[in-house]
């Protein structure tokens, strides 16, 4: 284990799916795939389409996609069916676009079996407490003046900052909630991404926030985590936010500066919760919400309406007595 000091900030940002620098025909000969281009058409990473950057793989196996991948960032596009290729890229054709990228993550990322409690190669910074219990994965980096309380599980690749706390039985780094639906059942889209908090973070007991799938989800500096908090994969959430009790919030998802979730706050996936917004308590977030904006309800709605609703279904009895009493005579 090393005990060199760490900061988080200095690396949080870096890509964790950068490859060692591949050809178009050593990829394509990995996962037996034909290909259209440059046999030695360099690649230097994979992503899924909406992470992706120029050097990267990165696949589509529906026809409604294409379109978006082919004209995305990715230099290079896995995918099942012969189209044109876009001038300045490559194609990769194979039958199973989503089963060969696996295979592809797992080649240049491969599960690595663990038998101590904190592996060799975390990096643990100066003043940093480990209680028992806890699991430090491999690669793992953890910043100065932490406190990991006991039964804290922190998977591979996690990047952690300074003067962080994270509570008992909390788990961070576990797989994100990804699968395509097969006539077989379902196929797991295994993750290979990171978990990355900044400095200054709270995790509350029994929280799991899972990694990025091929990028990271991330938690800027400040931000506080109540009790049983879900945070999704590749989510990414602002400085000095808090999220209350219960708090699920799904993959792909951006949640701005200073944004406050009270207690049992859902959110779907893919949305954006801008600067500065407040979601009351057992509220469900189905479409983006504006910067400074308060909202509640099941769907989630500004306040002053969503109170003058109720408050006009409350007196809906009343009415309908009076409403019936009327017409009857």
């Amino acid at each position: 284990m090393n005990k060199t000091p760490i900061f988080a900030r200095s690396i949080q940002y870096l890509d964790p799916m950068k490859i060692q620098k591949s050809t178009l025909k050593s990829i394509a000969e990995l996962i037996g795939a034909q290909y259209v281009g440059d046999p030695k058409f360099p690649i230097t990473g994979l992503n899924e389409i909406h992470k992706v950057e120029a050097g990267d793989i990165t696949f589509v196996d529906h026809p409604k996609y294409y379109a978006k991948a082919l004209n995305s960032a990715a230099t290079v596009v896995l995918i099942n069916k012969e189209v044109d290729c876009p001038e300045g890229k490559a194609l990769l054709l194979h039958p199973d676009p989503f089963d060969a990228f696996v295979r592809l993550m797992r080649h240049f990322r491969p599960f690595e079996p663990q038998t101590t409690p904190i592996s060799e190669s975390a990096t643990i910074g100066e003043g940093t407490l480990i209680m028992p219990g806890s699991f430090v994965g491999h690669h793992t980096i953890i910043g100065k003046n932490c406190l990991i309380h006991p039964n804290v599980t922190i998977y591979d690749h996690c990047v952690i900052g300074d003067n962080v706390i994270i509570h008992s039985g909390s788990v961070i780094g576990a797989d994100g909630y990804y699968f395509q639906r097969r006539n077989e059942g379902y196929k797991k889209f295994e993750s290979f991404g990171r978990v990355v908090i900044a400095d200054d973070v709270e995790i509350g007991a029994l929280c799991s926030i899972d990694r990025g799938v091929t990028s990271d989800t991330i938690i800027e500096s400040g931000t506080k985590l109540d009790n049983h908090c879900q945070i999704g994969h590749d989510s990414y959430i602002g400085h000095n936010c808090l999220i209350g009790a219960h708090a699920a919030i799904a993959g792909v998802t951006r949640i701005e500066d200073d944004v406050i979730l009270w207690g049992r706050v859902c959110v779907n996936k893919d949305l954006v919760i801008g600067t500065g917004a407040v979601v009351l308590a057992t509220s469900a977030v189905d479409k983006s919400i504006e910067p400074g904006k308060a909202v509640f309800g099941v769907p989630a709605q500004e306040v002053k309406k969503q109170w003058r609703e109720q408050a006009a279904l409350r007196q809906l009895p009343e009415f309908l007595k009076e409403y019936y009493k009327t017409h009857q005579q």
